[in-house]
């Protein structure tokens, strides 16, 4: 370790900065560090002091106020890229950078996508990281055009229980907006939306895929709709923090609601 990286990695530590080490290697390769290392001491999340986070090992340009995609949600995309086909129409729901849909698209070439978000500095980030996508302006499907039929929908929505948001990171609570993490009183309440909108969105072999904490499964298992099944795939790797993707897909005729 040099001894400009020793000095910026305990600034940085001192700070708070729990991964002190590996931001200082990406302050440092920027041309003018030492303003960005100010500005990441003074408490402005690493990504908008860089202007980009990375996710699935792509980089995708960000915004004050624009939710990070979580390191975390790569099995959401792990678990879709199995289901997803060429050509297939792909929307990011509330797509924030529009990091998932951009992760989907660079694994599954060829997707048709969509992508949808209410903050405008969201929509605007998405536009600029998806070229060739349709991004629209809207609150969940009021943005997307009335026919679109959906192969594969990423749902990746607010889920925090609203009590539990104080107790998130300040960088999240306060970097980010309240709606891009308030979920409602059981952190439900914006999939329940999703969910009563399944069956006019989804494609016959279309299916839905959101992330949750494991102990948020049970219930939303029970919210299924008619018509529709759900499966919960748990991440098996060393990375696994206790997260959860529950796919839901149409129940073939007389077949139970849940898996």
């Amino acid at each position: 370790m040099t001894a400009e990286l020793e000095d910026v990695v305990a600034r940085l530590r001192a700070a708070g900065c729990v991964f002190a080490e590996r931001e200082a290697e990406l302050l440092l390769a920027t041309k003018d560090p030492e303003p960005l290392v100010l500005r990441r001491i003074a408490g402005e999340r690493l990504e908008d002091v860089l202007g980009w986070a990375e996710f699935d090992g792509l980089r995708f340009k960000v915004a004050p106020g624009v939710f990070v995609p979580r390191h975390r949600t790569r099995f959401l995309v792990e678990v879709a890229v199995g289901r997803t086909r060429p050509g297939d129409v792909v929307l990011d729901l509330g797509c924030g950078t529009g990091a998932l849909g951009g992760a989907l698209r660079a694994r599954v070439p060829g997707v048709e996508l969509h992508a949808t978000d209410v903050d405008p500095a969201a929509v605007a980030c998405a536009r600029e990281n998806l070229p060739g996508a349709d991004v629209f302006p809207g609150d969940l499907f009021g943005g997307v055009p009335e026919g679109l039929k959906v192969d594969v929908l990423l749902a990746n929505v607010p889920y925090v229980p609203s009590s539990e948001i104080a107790h998130l990171p300040p960088e999240m609570r306060e970097g980010e907006l309240r709606s891009a993490l308030d979920g409602g009183t059981d952190g439900l309440d914006v999939l329940r939306r999703v969910l009563s909108d399944l069956d006019g969105v989804l494609s016959e072999r279309g299916i839905s895929l959101s992330e949750l904490d494991e102990d948020q499964v049970p219930l939303a298992v029970e919210l299924t709709p008619a018509g529709f099944s759900a499966e919960v795939f748990a991440d098996t790797s060393d990375e696994d923090d206790g997260s959860r993707v529950v796919l839901w897909s149409r129940a073939p005729a007389g077949a139970s609601h849940r898996r």
